[in-house]
């Protein structure tokens, strides 16, 4: 498998080439590479480049928004292959950005590692409302609950979220975990969740311990 297209993937998803990432993970497969190789060692590194340019304050908003459309679009096609490579399901989290919030970079990121970690993720997306989340915690009855926020006036939603599932009797049958650029292990504790992920990394160990 040639370093170059690999290089070519990671660039196009850094730089939000979508049609481009695509191509490139299909030719990648085609060329007989292992689908967790290229999601671990080019996908991922491709965002995760787009997050270090956002955080050196390169990239802007419309930036990270490409790189991310790029990213799940590359890994709408490694997924099924991934998932036939690791037949056994792994435990579910129901993962999405609270309401108000539209950052997708880092929830992107977790969902890649988590993935690559054998978790089942079901992603509700960005600017998920309150009930969406409790829907989604009775329905899909997961092992851990992931909430998202980038904004210091959006992550008060987290709380709330929290408070209903202990309302509806539904938190103690799941783990809560927390995340984003805002939010801390202290905010964690303020609000009654299990974890905090810090980064992408850190979010993945952390729901493996729990």
């Amino acid at each position: 498998m040639g370093e170059g297209l690999y290089q070519a993937i990671s660039k196009a998803i850094t730089e939000g080439e979508e049609e481009e990432a695509v191509k490139r993970v299909q030719e990648a497969l085609k060329s007989g590479s292992p689908p967790v190789e290229i999601m671990q060692r080019v996908v991922v590194a491709g965002i995760s480049k787009a997050g270090e340019l956002w955080k050196a304050n390169e990239y802007f908003l419309p930036d990270v928004i490409m790189a991310a459309d790029a990213f799940k679009a590359a890994m709408a096609i490694l997924k099924p292959r991934l998932e036939e490579k690791g037949a056994r399901k792994g435990k579910k989290i129901v993962i999405g950005v609270v309401q108000g919030d539209v950052h997708d970079l880092g929830k992107s990121l977790v969902i890649a590692m988590l993935t690559s970690a054998g978790f089942e993720v079901i992603d509700l997306g960005i600017d998920v409302p309150l009930q969406k989340f409790i829907d989604a915690a009775r329905e899909q009855q997961p092992d851990i609950l992931g909430l998202g926020a980038y904004m210091t006036t959006t992550m008060l939603e987290m709380k709330g979220i929290i408070a209903e599932l202990e309302k509806q009797g539904l938190r103690r049958k799941l783990k809560v975990m927390v995340g984003g650029v805002p939010t801390s292990q202290e905010f964690a504790d303020q609000v009654g969740a299990d974890a905090w992920g810090k980064d992408a990394l850190d979010a993945v160990q952390k729901a493996l311990k729990l």
